[in-house]
């Protein structure tokens, strides 16, 4: 069988703001989704999918792609998003679907679901690529969302990132000086980003205000100093609190802690990024986060 693979992301600034063209800086991670596929000379109309979480099967099912029904499944849910998906592969695809092959598609998400790394995202960029159509239509009708975790496992790349006017965005060497001295923890408290959404779309919120997350973007992308690095990670973090009305990460579980707590992505859950100390670990794990990451264990440079 032949393989894509995508990496998953990590959303280092604007979180709620993307939404409104907010200027995104995201990272991809070492780990993300494998892809691997063939297909078949026999008449059968028929997708074989079968869907792993690190190397461990939990979704297995058969669709009929010419009437797209469900022939079999091993769970009741699951297969219904994986149909929807595929059927608008064939929407946007002038290749696949459109005879009587039948495929056999394999996925494995080499990280937990739970890290919120981007399983939806790396699946609907191993599909566009499969199929050759834009992953930015195809997660636009499949999921929605700002796109720049789309951005991230297509280019397999650092980001810099902007949803309106218009999607634009270029890759970028992000390789701060003092990467060595970052960290990642993660909260493993995942959370339902549309509730973040919906609150964030539920506040009124002006142009000078995202204008002020691109350019505190700009600031953090260029930034060669730890010092000032976190400040502005300080900055970030009370601006998103202060307009949405709720306790920052730090305020939440580390209000002790000596240096910056910043969240990446949707608030609460997931993973946050922070800065060496004496003892940095075992301060975590006293809070009861035990998962912590390095700068190169995590991101692929």
């Amino acid at each position: 069988m032949s393989g894509i693979f995508s990496p998953g992301k990590l959303m280092l600034t604007s979180e709620y703001f993307a939404i409104d063209g907010a200027l995104v800086l995201a990272v991809p991670t070492r780990l993300g989704q494998e892809f691997f596929f063939e297909e078949k000379d026999d008449e059968k109309s028929l997708i074989f999918w079968e869907a792993y979480h690190q190397n461990k099967l939990w979704l297995k099912a058969v669709i009929d792609y010419k009437h797209w029904q469900i022939i079999e499944a091993n769970l009741p849910s699951g297969p219904e998003f994986i149909l929807k998906t595929l059927k608008n592969v064939q929407q946007l695809s002038e290749i696949k679907f459109r005879h009587t092959d039948s495929y056999y598609l394999k996925t494995n998400l080499q990280f937990p679901a739970d890290y919120g790394l981007g399983s939806s995202s790396t699946l609907m960029n191993n599909l566009a690529e499969w199929a050759e159509i834009n992953p930015f239509h195809l997660n636009a009708i499949s999921l929605g969302g700002s796109g720049y975790d789309i951005a991230v496992a297509k280019e397999k790349s650092a980001v810099l990132y902007q949803s309106k006017p218009e999607i634009k965005y270029e890759k970028v060497n992000f390789s701060p000086s003092f990467k060595s001295e970052l960290i990642f923890i993660h909260l493993n408290q995942k959370q339902d980003s549309r509730e973040g959404i919906n609150l964030y779309k539920s506040k009124e919120k002006s142009q000078q205000l995202v204008d002020e997350f691109s350019n505190l973007t700009k600031n953090i992308l260029l930034c060669n100093e730890l010092e000032i690095f976190s400040q502005l990670m300080v900055k970030h973090e009370q601006k998103i609190s202060d307009f949405l009305e709720i306790p920052t990460v730090k305020d939440l579980f580390f209000q002790d802690c000596p240096v910056f707590v910043k969240s990446l992505g949707a608030w609460g859950g997931d993973f946050v990024m922070s800065t060496k100390f004496d003892s940095f670990r075992d301060y975590f794990w006293g809070k009861g986060f035990s998962t912590i990451f390095e700068w190169d264990e995590i991101i692929s440079s």
